[in-house]
């Protein structure tokens, strides 16, 4: 058997990088997000002087991938159902879910006026040698009336494999409803809601432990990322993924900051404190979904919003809304495409764009691949050659950290509003001067 002395050299290392996150954490007590920050510094060293031999250490985040995904439905499932049940009035669960909805929509309005803006301005695309892709097959984008249809439970199994998140709120939903009509009169239920609950806190406890693993997973994820992508490929559309990432920060740092101050009137420079350690985990996973637990732990544990709205909230958020995959992706790709085929779009041709990803941001939740399929659906309702969006396919896996980290910190700053709004928001654990005991996460 032949053995790669260079793949063997980036495990060493990754281990020895274990063992220093390890005695960091254990022995000197180091905070959870700057451990998390500094494994994705040393993933970082890793990935450059190792490059594409990382095949033993992506070993570690993909099991982590695989194990916190496994749990991620039924998680979801248990905590919605009885967070529900613990809200109780029809009324005030109404307010919170039409809040969640009215801010996740936000977050995706601003990221693409701000990004049509921007990629106008600075001409994006223009000049760039465009030549015909004869071998790219087009993603199937799913009808209207079939996207409204996919929102709801058919399969729970099959939707659960393929981590369809929305139909498995709105099954939670029927059934916690449900349980609150009959609760009032029935009493015989009672168990009912004892066994969620108790489901709820079993699964927590088991998220947490996972959660536990968190830098560790990040430095392997990181190290793939970085070395898994040529420099070759990525030189000629260099300009175009510096823009996303910039983009992704002006949404992240800029305009979640603002909303959380005016809106709610706290501290944005907080707020990205304590979300930051499920940013660097949205942003090495390259997965929202997967993210939900450390996003409900640091909004609950950290930033004291009431546990039911945080997994309410962050669970519709994985899915809806989304500001990079619906936001800043698609209207990017669209202008880069308008000025790489010299086409003269007027004022309301752009402004339609703006509809179309509002539109996209509800329409492609639960589909696999988001801000592919988010990019092929704004495309064909455009107009736009669908076979251009393949033009930007070498960096979309590293612009895809970006975009779900902007993604994760956007479904955050709703939860935070909604709580805040709703007189949910714990201010004393907010603003760092208690903490929520380990046990509430």
């Amino acid at each position: 058997m032949h053995t790669n002395i260079l793949e063997m050299g980036a495990l060493a290392l990754t281990i020895l990088f274990f063992g220093i996150i390890y005695y960091l954490d254990k022995k000197k007590q180091v905070d959870f997000g700057i451990l998390t920050l500094l494994a994705t510094a040393l993933g970082i060293v890793v990935g450059l002087v190792f490059q594409e031999n990382y095949t033993y250490v992506a070993v570690f985040g993909t099991i982590y991938t695989r194990v916190i995904s496994a749990l991620v439905v039924p998680l979801l499932l248990f905590s919605i159902i009885s967070s529900i049940t613990n809200l109780g009035e029809s009324i005030h669960l109404k307010k919170i879910g039409l809040k969640s909805v009215g801010f996740l929509l936000l977050n995706t309005l601003t990221a693409s006026v701000i990004t049509l803006i921007v990629a106008v301005f600075l001409h994006v695309g223009t000049g760039f040698a465009y030549e015909p892709v004869t071998d790219y097959a087009a993603v199937e984008v799913p009808t209207f009336v079939d996207t409204i249809v996919s929102l709801f439970p058919q399969n729970l199994v099959t939707q659960w494999g393929e981590g369809q998140v929305v139909p498995i709120v709105i099954f939670a939903i029927l059934i916690a409803v449900a349980y609150n009509q009959l609760a009032k009169t029935q009493t015989e239920i009672k168990p009912f809601k004892v066994f969620i609950d108790a489901g709820n806190h079993v699964l927590g406890q088991a998220i947490g432990w996972i959660i536990g693993f968190t830098p560790y997973a990040v430095l392997s994820l990181i190290a793939r990322a970085v070395g898994k992508a040529p420099v070759s490929e990525l030189l000629p559309l260099l300009g175009v993924l510096l823009l996303s990432y910039a983009l992704c920060a002006v949404q992240l740092f800029g305009v979640e900051s603002i909303l959380i101050r005016v809106i709610g009137g706290l501290s944005p420079i907080r707020f990205l404190k304590g979300i930051a350690p499920a940013a660097v985990v949205a942003f090495t996973s390259q997965s929202s979904v997967g993210t939900i637990p450390v996003t409900v732990r640091q909004l609950n544990h950290e930033l004291g919003v009431d546990g039911d709205v945080a997994g309410f909230t962050a669970g519709i958020g994985a899915n809806l809304g989304m500001p990079g995959c619906a936001g800043i992706w698609p209207v990017l790709l669209a202008v880069f495409s308008i000025n790489v085929l010299g086409l003269e779009y007027s004022v309301s041709q752009y402004a339609f764009l703006i509809v179309l990803a509002l539109v996209v941001s509800v329409g492609t939740v639960g589909v696999p691949g988001t801000a592919t399929i988010a990019a092929t659906a704004l495309f064909s309702a455009a107009g736009l050659p669908i076979e251009l969006i393949v033009l930007l396919s070498p960096i979309s896996s590293l612009v895809d950290m970006a975009r779900t980290a902007t993604n994760v910190v956007g479904a955050a700053t709703a939860a935070v509003l909604v709580a805040e709004t709703e007189g949910l928001l714990d201010h004393s654990v907010y603003n760092g001067q208690t903490a929520l005991a380990p046990e509430t996460m």
